[in-house]
Order: C-alpha cells, then structure tokens, then sequence
C-alpha cells in the first residue's frame, strides 16, 4: 500500500468463441439521464472469470491483524514501551474510539515505581520490575457479561523469598465489579500462570490490572483473549472470513514487508521479539507470524501468498523464507519449521516478489533498472529452492511495468498492480472510478502485448493485487476507513468489469480485509460485514464464472454471466442512481425459466452503513422471482443480482 500522502498524489472455457474483452463502455455523462436497458447475448462467452478475483490482502498496519484478526486484547503485552510515572498511552487519532498507541498503555499504581530492567529481559529490551505494594492496570478493554476470557502472565520473583500476585478484571468501581485471581508463591523461575474470568457486565472501558502483594516481580509478558478464541484468532471476525470464501490470502504486505524481518515472527510466540512498525504507526508485537498465518489460511480454506521482503531484503532471505514453508526436513530450515511445530511442509505455490518497489515511500526504493537485478536474482534464488513456485513480479502501469516486461518475463508468472480511488461528489462518477481503472490497467497490458517481442507467447496476466477506495477519516484506527453504499456500488461495478477483462486479469486482492481500509470492521466486541464486504461475498457466492456479452445504458453498469455448468444465467446490476428503475431486458442466445432468484444491497440514502456495534442497516436481501417478463426491478442506489435457469 502507498502511505496516506503519496495515494493523495497518485492518481472452464466456452464451446462458443472466445472474445477477448466483453460488454460496453461507460455511458457518456449526457447520457445518464438516458432510460436504462440492458442487452444480453448469452450465446457469445468470454473467458472464464477466475475465482481468484474474489482474493483479499491483509497487512500489518492498523487494526487488520491485532485488533481485527488477531484475539489479543492487551496493547503493548510484551512491553515494548517503557511503563513509566507519565501515562499518556495515546500518540494518534486521539480523537477516535481506537487511537494508535505511542507510549506505555500500562499505568503505574499504588505506592511504588516500576523499573525497566534490562538484565537478561523475558523477551525484547527489558522487562518491567514491580516492587511491593505497586502494580500496573490496562484500561479501555471491551468484555460482554457473561462471556469468559482466558489469558496467562509470565511470571518471576525479584527476590529471595516468594511473592504474591493478585489480577483483576474490572469493569467498575468496587469489589463487586470485577473478578479476581490470586496467584501465590511466585519462585525464582519464571513460570506461565493460567488466568480465567466471566464478565459480569458490558463496556468497552473494562481494565486488567496486576497487583504485587507481597515481594517484587519481573513480568514476562501477558495476555488476555476472548475464550471462544480459536487458536488465537477472534471467533466473530473468524466466522465473517469464512463466508467471504476468498481463494488467496496475500500477505505480510504491503509496505509492512519492506522492513519486516521474516524470522522475527517465528518460535516461542511470547520470546518473538516486539519492534517498531518499519511502515505504519505503533509495535509490531510479532504474535502473527508465519506459523499462524499458515493456520489461518487452513481454518478459512484458502491459498497462502506471501510476499517477500525486496526492499531492505535480499535473495538469501527470502530463499531461506521459502525454504520454511517448504523445504524437507533435512534441509536446515525445514528443520526449523518442524521444530516449531509444523512437521508437514507448508507447500505455499504463490510468492508476490516485493512490493510496490516503484515509489519512493517504499523502503529500500531503488531505480528500476536496479530493481530489475534484484527482481530477477531473488527470483533465480528462490527457484533453486523450489523451483515449482508461482512468482508475481510487483508492476505499476507505466514505465515501471513496461521496464519489468521487457526484462525479467522469465522471472515473473504474473504481474501485480495497484490502484485505489477517493471520492466525487456525484454519484454515478464516483461509482465509474473503479471500473474505470480496472479497464486502464487491462488497456495497458493488453497494447504491452502487441507492443513488446519479449512478451510473444507469454500469457504474463495481471494479479491486482491492491484495489479499493481509499477516503474519510480514521474511526477504526489507523487508516480505519468507513464505507457507504455508494462505495458498494463501486465494488459491485469493479467486479463486472473484471469479468469482462478476464482474459488478462487473473486474480484480484481486496485490500484490506480487516479494519483499515477493509470489507469487515471490528469494535472492541464485535464484527460487522462492511458494505463493500456484502458485495463481495454475494458475487462469490451467487454470481456466475463465464461471462457473457452484455450492454447497459443509463446510470447502469451490467453484467450477466453463465455458471461453469451452464445452466443458470446470472445477471449484476449496478443502479448509480437516487431513482428507482424498471430496466428492459433484451436477451439472445438463450431462453430462460420465468422463476429465478433475486438477491438486493440497497438503501435509498448513498451514505448508508454498518456499525458492529449496531444492528446492520445495510443487508444482501433475498427474494424469489415469479413470473419474469423481460423487465428487471432496481431499487435507488441498488446492486441487485438476478439468476434464473436455463429451459
């Protein structure tokens, strides 16, 4: 991803014939007034639509992993930051719900002071030193009466004699509002000590606070989830990922990557060492690493792609990284992974070749034809690994991409690119935005295929690897933009325009998909479905693979597609509009069933969202079709998506 200053600155096959490109160009701005229609030719399909398009990215940056993904619930629980008498925890967005933690979030109480040892520390720099009497508590935690959290501390006594330790999860003043755990006889040795509590009420400014009672204590590291974890990941957020059925997971980044040492984010999770963010803002706490990214992908059933560090990186390291996932255990990082844990290899096939390398915000940003070496080196490394991987070379539409073609075609199976998009005041054009760049991407490749003699025989296609819109203010933390349903209607008209480039866009990666700029959002509590995000579960669920030729007019961009099976007709419509419609429907080449199916996203305000915290307002609709007589219904800033069976 560019950084918020530099995006503000940069604008099955078919029987029948294949065609290369399907359906219209946008409708001229006079013509958006026009009565809408719809024109289908089902007899003329064009290449299979991958599934790969519905793909997401997740990356180190804001709430996507901690705070959405990840359970943990305490900031800092490794103890970056030093706990010192100065409680001022929030650096950033400090007028949000979610602000961006720049110092300590552990405040010191009682009547002693906390020390920052850096004698043989637990893990990191140092290791705070609790004296008797004194204590550290984290506030601003969100807890829902009646549900258990489970966590552990590392614990460690100062002295000669035992200590005791007493926890407290609080969620109001007084003995009556919190739950509390004694812990006696801390030893010598540091020792992971088991925590349970039940809430007895709900709030988002619940507290944890440990206690010295009796002695002095180092403390290791702490944590504190939700019990309904699984394997680390948050239940809600967990459950709304499956239903998104995303084919490839694309990860770590990103600029995250640039910086990211891979083997920081291996081993004992609570001795990874915390560290400073390389690209964004706050502590890069390393609990979500390969092992678990790795897992992740398991539970949601999708691919792995990881991408490797090719800007302060180098051919040896991501060799070696490659060689973790899927290297036999008598190869010396093979063996590592088994150590860790893992004894089958991870068989990870995608590997995206850096990131965004092209701009000067990318760390480790080199001219192109430097890059073009390292492009082709850590390629030529990685194969002498594996030679079997499917590498994605990291283009920008432009010289940087045509400088790539022309010099590294063997060293690259697809090309990334990336683009994100603001918003317009009018409706139909800020809708227009997204397809619009998806169709100048694809323009673009396709004349470097007629223009370029090193590309003659290749299929190199496009894996856009980053699309969105990208505006608003911050409100779920960093980069925690909220989407509208205009913003779904924009979505929604991406995703026909992919299926009418897809003869050279093979995959697409929605970014993000947790918080930031995401298809979910997560309060302290709860997960919700973003606009965009019913768009994209709705069209990887119901829409259909092989598109077909299919013309709109008015403020209606459409698409109909064929399942693989051929025998059920889908048909996506987009009204861009404040205005209701019923849209003549011409259709050729088939002959379809009068009862179908009719799923809708709509609200009559554009501006309409979902909360987690609220009841969703925005929701996938669905509703039998009866008796189809050639006009479809559309509601005012409406996506809408009709499928029927075939005769």
């Amino acid at each position: 991803m560019k950084t918020r200053h530099s995006i503000l600155l940069a604008t099955l096959a078919a029987l029948t014939p294949i065609l290369p490109v399907l359906g219209a160009d946008p409708p001229p701005a006079a013509a958006a007034d026009a009565p809408p229609k719809i024109t289908v030719d089902a007899s003329r399909v064009g290449e299979p639509m991958a599934p790969e398009i519905y793909s997401q990215f997740i990356e180190h940056l804001g709430r996507c992993i901690y705070g959405g993904i990840w359970a943990e619930m305490l900031e800092d629980r490794k103890f970056y930051h030093p706990i010192t008498p100065e409680f001022h925890p929030y650096r950033s967005l400090t007028n949000t719900p979610f602000p961006v933690v720049g110092a300590s979030p552990w405040q010191i109480i009682g009547n002693g002071n906390v020390t920052m040892t850096t004698d043989h520390p637990f893990v990191g720099r140092h290791t705070p030193l609790v004296p008797a009497a004194t204590g550290i508590r984290q506030g601003d935690l969100g807890i829902t009466q009646a549900k258990r959290y489970t966590g552990y501390v590392w614990l460690k006594s100062a002295g000669t004699a035992a200590a005791q330790v007493k926890l407290e999860l609080a969620w109001g003043d007084g003995e009556a509002a919190c739950k509390a755990v004694t812990l006696d006889r801390i030893t010598a040795d540091y020792q992971r000590y088991p925590l349970e509590f039940e809430a007895g009420a709900t709030t988002d400014k619940a507290s944890l606070t440990l206690r010295v009672v009796t002695g002095s204590v180092l403390i290791g590291t702490v944590s504190l989830m939700p019990a309904d974890n699984v394997e680390g990941l948050r239940a809600d957020t967990l459950a709304l990922l499956k239903e998104l059925q995303a084919p490839i997971y694309r990860w770590p980044g990103g600029n995250f990557v640039s910086g990211y040492d891979w083997r920081d984010g291996i081993g004992d999770r609570d001795r990874r060492p915390p560290r400073t963010n390389p690209a964004w803002t706050g502590v890069e706490h390393n609990d979500f690493g390969m092992n678990e990214f790795i897992r992740f992908c398991q539970l949601v059933k999708t691919e792995p792609w990881i991408t490797v560090n090719t800007g302060f990186g180098d051919a040896h390291s991501a060799a070696a990284q490659l060689e973790y996932c899927n290297g036999a255990a008598d190869t010396l990082w093979g063996a590592r992974r088994i150590k860790n844990g893992a004894a089958q290899p991870f068989a990870v096939k995608y590997w995206g070749i850096g990131n965004e390398m092209f701009g000067g915000w990318q760390l480790g940003y080199m001219k192109l034809d430097h890059y073009i070496l390292k492009q082709n080196w850590v390629v030529d490394t990685m194969r002498q690994v594996d030679p079997s991987i499917i590498c994605i070379a990291s283009g920008n539409a432009g010289s940087w991409s045509q400088g790539l073609l022309k010099s590294c075609t063997s060293h690259m199976d697809f090309i990334a690119e990336h683009f994100y998009t603001q918003q317009r005041p009018d409706l139909l054009a800020h809708v227009r935005q997204v397809p619009d760049n998806i169709r100048g991407k694809a323009e673009f490749h396709r004349n470097m295929r007629k223009e370029l003699p090193q590309l003659k025989g290749k299929n190199i296609r496009i894996a856009m690897t980053e699309w969105n819109y990208w505006y608003g203010p911050h409100q779920f933390g960093e980069l925690g933009t909220r989407y509208f349903v205009k913003d779904a209607l924009g979505i929604a008209a991406g995703l026909h325009e992919y299926a009418r480039q897809s003869d050279i866009v093979g995959s697409a990666f929605y970014a993000q998909t947790v918080n930031v700029i995401g298809a979910i959002k997560t309060s302290r509590r709860n997960a919700a479905f973003e606009t965009t995000g019913l768009v994209l579960k709705l069209y990887r669920q119901k829409f259909g693979q092989l598109p077909v030729s299919t013309q709109a007019s008015g403020p209606i961009d459409a698409q109909a597609a064929w399942s693989t099976d051929r025998k059920t007709l889908t048909l996506g419509i987009v009204n861009a509009s404040n205005k209701p419609a019923t849209i003549p429907l011409t259709l050729s080449g088939a002959k379809l069933k009068p009862a179908g199916t009719r799923w809708q996203i709509a609200d009559a305000d554009p501006l309409a969202f979902n909360d987690p915290d609220q009841p969703p307002r925005v929701t996938i609709q669905e509703q039998p079709v009866s008796n189809f007589q050639g006009e479809l219904a559309v509601a005012p800033c409406s996506i809408t998506l009709y499928a029927f069976e075939v005769e």
